[in-house]
């Protein structure tokens, strides 16, 4: 029995992850980019299969499939607050979507090279 006051914490709960799936399916439903870095995940996922990586490299390819999509999630939601703040150019604002943008960047950047580092290696061999 709830105590009058008191907030069903399952029901708060199932509320937060509605939202939060609500979150996502706007972020992989309209965000150009965030289609894009979604499509390379799945190849990466498949190419996992395809060359059964072991389980150490299991763990840091799907780490770096959340970090990148963390990232991208995170970016879009400070554009979408600041283009709700304002839509006229504005430096500041500028500044910092700028700076989300390039953290997207970095952690892409970062998942690709530790791509290369995995799948690189396998790829030759089955070439050569």
């Amino acid at each position: 029995m709830i105590k009058p006051g008191k907030q069903n914490v399952f029901k708060t709960q199932v509320i937060s992850f509605k939202y939060a799936f609500e979150g996502l399916a706007l972020l992989f439903g309209k965000e150009r980019n965030a289609k894009i870095h979604f499509a390379a995940a799945l190849l990466v996922l498949i190419l996992g299969f395809v060359f059964d990586i072991s389980s150490s490299e299991w763990c840091i390819v799907v780490l770096c499939v959340a970090v990148v999509m963390a990232f991208e999630g995170m970016n879009t939601a400070v554009e979408y607050l600041a283009d709700t703040v304002t839509t006229e150019q504005h430096p500041g604002i500028k500044k910092v979507k700028d700076v989300a943008a390039g953290a997207v960047l970095l952690a892409a950047i970062g998942a690709f090279i530790i791509g290369l580092i995995i799948f690189l290696p396998k790829v030759i061999a089955v070439i050569v």
